[in-house]
This record gives C-alpha cells, sequence and structure tokens, in this order.
C-alpha cells in the first residue's frame, strides 16, 4: 500500500513552511489566494487526505482479514481458536469480515503460501500463534498486504504484534502463591519452545528472586515436546523425587493434566498440593478441579489487533510495535493457603 501523504511531504513539494501548508488546507488566514489553490492541487495531486476525511473512511469501508493458525495449535477446544472467534467478533463489529484458514505442517514444512496470501483473499492477515520462523520469513517476504501477530512476538523481524503479558502474569502468579504460603514452587512448562512459556518462567524466576526463595532446577519440569508442542507424554510431566507444595503451570490445560496426574499418584489438590495456571482456559471434563490462574484478556487482544490491523491497511497513524495487553488474577479452589 502506498505511503500515507503528510503536510510535511506537501510542504517540501511546494518549498514552504508546515504551517502554510496546514493554514492553506484548513481555510485559515495567512495564506494568499493564489498559495492556497496551487497547495490545495498539489496536495490533490499527491493525494493527500485530511485525518478526520482518513478515520471517516477507516470507518466506514469494509475490509477481508485474513487469520492464519498453524494445525498444530487446534483441536476440539482449542485455545487458539477461542482467539480467532474474538478476532472474528471484533471484526464484524469494525464493519469487516475475517477468513480463517489452517497452516497445515504439510504448507509450513513444504514452504507452500497459505492461499489467502498467494490468491489475494485479504487486505491484511493476522497469524495467531508462532509458526516456524522460515515459514514466518516466506509470509513477510511474500505478502504484498499488512500483516500483524497475536499471542508472540518476533525479536528478529520489526513486526506489529498483540500479545499477553506473560512475564508480569508469570510474576504475579508466583508472588500470589509466596503469599499463600508456598516456598516450594515449581514451574512447570517447557522452557524455551515459546516466548510467552519463557516469560511467564522468567516472572516465576523474578519473584523467587525478589522474595528470597531459593531456585531449584529440578523443580523446573517440562511439559510438551519442542518439536510438535504435544503437552504430556512418558517423558514429560515428571513429578520430582523431592515435591513441592505448589505447583505454577505455564497454562491450564498442563495444570489439568499435572492435577490428573497426582490424584493418580495419591496427592490431593490444593489439600495436599497446590496448582496454579494461567490463561483460564481448559476444556470441559479435563478435571474437576477448578483451577487458579491469570486469565489471559483474548476479547482486549482481539480488539487491538483488529484495531491495529484496520490502521495499517487504511495507512492511518498508530503506535507501531508490541502491544501488551494485561490480564488478571483469576481465584478458584485449586490453591490453598498453608499456615
Amino acid at each position: 500500500m502506498a505511503k500515507s501523504v503528510k503536510l510535511a511531504d506537501i510542504a517540501k513539494e511546494m518549498g514552504v513552511s508546515v504551517v502554510t501548508v496546514s493554514k492553506a488546507l484548513s481555510g485559515q488566514k495567512g495564506v494568499s489566494e493564489s498559495m492556497r489553490e496551487r497547495i490545495i492541487a498539489r496536495a490533490d495531486e499527491l493525494g493527500y487526505v485530511q485525518p478526520s476525511a482518513a478515520k471517516k473512511q477507516e470507518k466506514n469501508v469494509s475490509y477481508n482479514l485474513g487469520v492464519l493458525i498453524g494445525e498444530g495449535y487446534l483441536g476440539d477446544y482449542s485455545f487458539y481458536l477461542q482467539m480467532y472467534q474474538q478476532v472474528a467478533r471484533s471484526a464484524v463489529e469494525r464493519g469487516c469480515f475475517s477468513i480463517l484458514e489452517v497452516v497445515s505442517e504439510q504448507m509450513e514444512g513444504g514452504m507452500i503460501l497459505p492461499k489467502i496470501i498467494s490468491e489475494n483473499k485479504a487486505d491484511g492477515v493476522v497469524v495467531i500463534g508462532a509458526l516456524s520462523e522460515k515459514y514466518l520469513n516466506l509470509l513477510l517476504k511474500e505478502s504484498a498486504v499488512p500483516v500483524i501477530f497475536m499471542d508472540f512476538s518476533d525479536k528478529k523481524r520489526a513486526t506489529d504484534c498483540v500479545i499477553s503479558d506473560s512475564f508480569f502474569g508469570g510474576y504475579h502468579m508466583t508472588n500470589y502463591l509466596i503469599d499463600m504460603g508456598h516456598t516450594r514452587i515449581a514451574y512447570v512448562g517447557t522452557v524455551g519452545v515459546t516466548g510467552s512459556i519463557t516469560d511467564r518462567y522468567l516472572g516465576y524466576m523474578k519473584a523467587l528472586l525478589e522474595r528470597g526463595i531459593p531456585f531449584r532446577e529440578d523443580w523446573v519440569i517440562g511439559d510438551r515436546k519442542s518439536a510438535s508442542g504435544t503437552i504430556g507424554g512418558d517423558d514429560y510431566l515428571k513429578l520430582p523425587k523431592d515435591m513441592p507444595t505448589a505447583f505454577f503451570c505455564n497454562c491450564d490445560l498442563t495444570a489439568g493434566i499435572l492435577i490428573n496426574k497426582l490424584e493418580k499418584e495419591g496427592f490431593r489438590v490444593p489439600e495436599d498440593i497446590s496448582v496454579a495456571g494461567y490463561d483460564d482456559y481448559v476444556y470441559p471434563g479435563l478435571c474437576d478441579t477448578d483451577i487458579t490462574t491469570y486469565a489471559v484478556d483474548i476479547s482486549e487482544m482481539a480488539a487491538q489487533t483488529v484495531n491495529v490491523l484496520i490502521k495499517k491497511i487504511s495507512g492511518a497513524s498508530y503506535r507501531k510495535g508490541i502491544h501488551v495487553v494485561e490480564g488478571n488474577l483469576v481465584v478458584k479452589n485449586s490453591v490453598k493457603k498453608r499456615r
């Protein structure tokens, strides 16, 4: 999309000040009629749109927003499907349409572009959940429309993104467990698989450090395969020999699986061991315990994602970079206060 024309561009073309251009276009005094006509004519030639007109146009124009989600993130009760539903809802509220395309493992491994991009089906694209670095490079290189990431950031590329505040969430959740009397706290999540898992782990570490609680490497427990991201399996969620009094899990799905495993081993949650999660999303029937968690504000993340993408498409000004959305603590019954 062509770069939007600014007052400074017109001023440079005309050899006058920005103030003169502003006065001419807004009908203010201090500019001769001949100069005003010349400035207005040149502004039209350059395609200048006044901010008020741009905002009106932005509200009235309908866009097709493409949404890409990796196949590995999907399931019957996928957290990312919930994110897509919120994006679709926010798009409708803005008078736009959303088109979902699933990026299969074959597409990602074979570097095959989604049809949304290869056939120019959308005016802008949302990528929900991180894909491989090579595939993201391909998407950004081949896409002729604006792209925004949701629920992950990319430190190697200056791409706009909207993420949950995983670091503060992990920090806040760990401090809550400490305030509940726990000093023997394990972290459950395979660090390095995703940025959010790592950020929640770093928040956990910060809370331990500030509260003077020693870090134990044997209490950092992997929950998933690095390649596929699949949670569980014989090599994961292994209980330590020296048990903590509380586990902080990187997501509620992991927390639910862990609670089931603890109960099979004869532990009661929360009477014997407390378990906390993150995201406030678990599919029905996973476990019988309501999980104390740090809720992700999916609705606000979706609204910000759609808002930024529309601004990028329309050429309106916006704050570029990483947009961080805070969540909130949700107290249920999986954590018990220790005396």
